[in-house]
């Protein structure tokens, strides 16, 4: 059976870093080019040399440094081909893959080796292919993920700020409620059910939290996912919200309620249809009620992170002032319930106000 660098031996942040800059230095002493590597995707072979090799690092600035080598072509230092991991060149896909049977569905990032998995889909595999989208900041070495598995592949991650924990590192603000704050699906594995399945695994790890928070601004695409997986989970349509740090009343937004008042780009509002009763309607029309919502307007951000697969993302910005939370947040439950609109008793007309009409033959209107 094939051995991966996450099946390997587990090594620290210091092993890898260590390793990395002992081979770097033997290159740099050695006179000639002695070690090429044969790209499968390339179908051509590059040299390794300091030139073709450059140093990803792993974590944020201000943690201790974790880098790992990554060789490229000669015409471009973005493109990974391989890493330097345990003493040799693994290509790029091999340390996206496992062996080990236990890898299946998502599964919380214990080593070093699982967080590089998470970095390489974040920062490598999945660039922002348009101008538009925004590039993941650098998860910190002891952020809550999870790696999601299937085939012995890793198609997916998500990460949680934890209720209690420090929003940022120089303030003493700590997040309210536990927030899905990243979600990526690798591109080739989307329409698959997997943000269905992240949003499912999110929610049932804090079943007894009242609420849960995503992080905004949400893309159109997770949007449509977290519509989807309300649809199928009425039971969660009170408990998500769009949220930003900290998670204050008045930095929340119902994402179903919005959803429903079409203040996302991708959902339109829904108006509500009367339909009157018939012999095969014979349920009075709803109408929706009015819903009393601490809502922050949108304005244009800077987001420090990217949460394009996942479409969410964490921003710091001036809240708008004068907007009052509601002192009740468990009035959103109601205001999500429908209300029966009252039928209106239709007027019939005296004999004496009838007009004479010519007898015709009598006809049933039934409204599906």
């Amino acid at each position: 059976m094939a051995m991966y660098p996450v099946d390997l031996p587990a090594v620290d942040d210091t092993e890898l870093t260590s390793a990395s800059e002992n081979y770097l230095a033997s290159l740099n002493a050695a006179q000639s080019c002695n070690e090429w590597f044969r790209s499968l995707l390339t179908s051509k072979e590059i040299a390794v040399t300091p030139a073709n090799i450059r140093q990803l690092q792993l974590f944020e600035d201000e943690h201790p440094a974790c880098t790992v080598l990554a060789l490229h072509p000669p015409h471009d230092q973005t493109q990974v081909l391989a890493l330097y991991l345990h003493k040799k060149w693994w290509p790029l896909d091999d340390v996206l893959q496992t062996s080990s049977e236990s890898r299946r569905g998502l599964q919380p990032v214990q080593s070093v080796m699982e967080r590089l998995i998470v970095f390489l889909l974040s920062q490598v595999v999945e660039r922002p292919r348009s101008h538009g989208e925004v590039r993941f900041s650098l998860h910190p070495p002891t952020e809550t993920c999870k790696v999601l598995w299937e085939d012995g592949q890793a198609v997916g991650f998500y990460t949680i700020k934890h209720k209690g924990r420090l929003c940022d590192s120089w303030s003493s603000r700590c997040y309210l409620l536990p927030v899905l704050d990243t979600v990526l699906v690798r591109r080739r594995c989307r329409r698959r059910g997997f943000g269905l399945q992240i949003l499912h695994d999110f929610c049932s790890s804090f079943s007894s939290e009242e609420f849960l928070g995503v992080s905004s601004p949400l893309s159109s695409d997770m949007v449509a996912v977290i519509r989807k997986f309300l649809l199928q989970h009425e039971e969660h349509q009170a408990r998500l919200y769009e949220v930003e740090a900290p998670g204050e009343w008045t930095q929340r937004r119902n994402i179903w309620l919005n959803i429903q008042l079409g203040r996302y780009a991708s959902e339109q509002p829904r108006p509500a249809v009367l339909t009157p009763p018939s012999p095969c309607n014979s349920s009075a029309p709803l109408m929706p009620t009015s819903a009393q919502l601490c809502d922050v307007n949108q304005e244009d951000r800077s987001p420090s992170s990217e949460r394009s697969g996942k479409g969410c993302c964490s921003s710091e910005r001036t809240d708008i002032l004068g907007i009052k939370a509601p002192s009740r947040p468990q009035r959103l439950k109601e205001s999500l319930k429908w209300k029966e609109a009252p039928l209106r008793k239709p007027r019939r007309e005296s004999p004496k106000e009838m007009p004479k009409r010519p007898k015709r033959a009598r006809r049933t209107s039934i409204n599906e």
